[in-house]
């Protein structure tokens, strides 16, 4: 967590000159985020380096945001040739750490976050690309490719597609409108501000939003893959939501469709964060995300899918089968 060479004269550049940059965060990306600290002001430096990543999906999706009364950061100075970024700092108030401390609270926050997509979803999507079979399919692939490699379980990929391309028209020709899916909407990436608007939410991690189905980032908030979110609150936050949008009657098949892709494609991950990245701190979220992926398979709408795991993925294979390989 060194600050980029190129950080100093971007700052100065800025008019942030005299300012202490301090270590922030990274994340499961190329990305990390430094504080900038001058007196009382605050900000936050993204370092999003060239050619890993592209900084100006964030930037479009955030005056996307903004300009709809959402509160994403607002973007203060950019450097798009050296990746880096200075955006507003929304503080240290995550959603995840202070619903932990404070269970009473977890209700509460949580209606605020359905308000918000539910308000996010009247909007027309962003001008962004869609959601579509190919990027399902790719991301849903990622546990053959990954996981099961990592277990030395040898399956049948071929048969792995054609049963996501049996269940995915559920959500392709689903009657739900197309809507932004900012695709990472959970508790470490929603932040409490004190600001009326956005239902005192700030936004972070949406550079990845495609157009899609609204029920995805419900599946990311309420089965979230760093957090245990009980049952009774998923239901209770699901009945929330269909009072206030009103989805169609396909909406509950294409949320479960979409959460056992989801889940599928995070195991997928967080194997590939430990192999290729040497981040086995992911691991210890596996068995969370197997009993995810195994309840939203049991819908019936999952059946082919649900097929093609109990053929190729015996039980003794989920959950902690990684362990073994673990470092201590």
């Amino acid at each position: 967590m060194i600050p980029p060479a190129a950080a100093p004269a971007f700052l100065s550049a800025a008019g942030w000159g005299d300012a202490a940059i301090v270590p922030l965060a990274g994340d499961a990306s190329f990305r990390r985020y430094f504080r900038v600290i001058d007196g009382s002001r605050r900000a936050v430096l993204m370092d999003a380096p060239p050619p890993h990543e592209d900084p100006r999906p964030f930037i479009a999706i955030a005056e996307h945001l903004t300009g709809n009364g959402f509160a994403a950061p607002r973007i203060l100075a950019r450097d798009l040739e050296e990746g880096l970024v200075l955006i507003e700092d929304f503080g240290d108030l995550r959603v995840k750490e202070h619903v932990e401390e404070l269970p009473a609270a977890e209700v509460e926050v949580y209606s605020r976050a359905v308000d918000l997509l539910a308000e996010l979803h009247r909007l027309p999507a962003a001008d962004v690309p869609p959601y579509d079979r190919a990027v399902y399919q790719r991301e849903a692939g990622l546990l053959t490719e990954w996981y099961c490699p990592a277990i030395g379980l040898a399956v049948d990929e071929d048969a792995y597609v054609r049963a996501w391309d049996a269940v995915l028209p559920i959500v392709e020709q689903s009657a739900s409108p197309v809507v932004t899916v900012l695709r990472d909407y959970h508790a470490e990436n929603i932040m409490l501000i004190d600001r009326a608007a956005s239902h005192g939410l700030g936004l972070l991690d949406f550079q990845d939003a495609l157009a899609g189905h609204p029920a995805y980032d419900l599946v990311s908030l309420l089965q979230d893959a760093r957090r245990d979110v009980p049952p009774a609150l998923e239901a209770a936050m699901l009945d929330h939501y269909r009072a206030l949008a009103n989805p169609p009657v396909d909406f509950d098949a294409a949320y479960a469709v979409l959460g056992a892709q989801r889940n599928a494609k995070i195991i997928g991950i967080f194997t590939r964060l430990w192999k290729r990245d040497g981040k086995p701190r992911y691991l210890s979220f596996l068995p969370r995300m197997w009993d995810l992926l195994e309840r939203d398979l049991t819908h019936p709408a999952l059946a082919p899918v649900a097929e093609w795991f109990a053929a190729n993925i015996p039980a003794d294979r989920r959950h902690n089968a990684l362990e073994d390989f673990a470092p201590a």
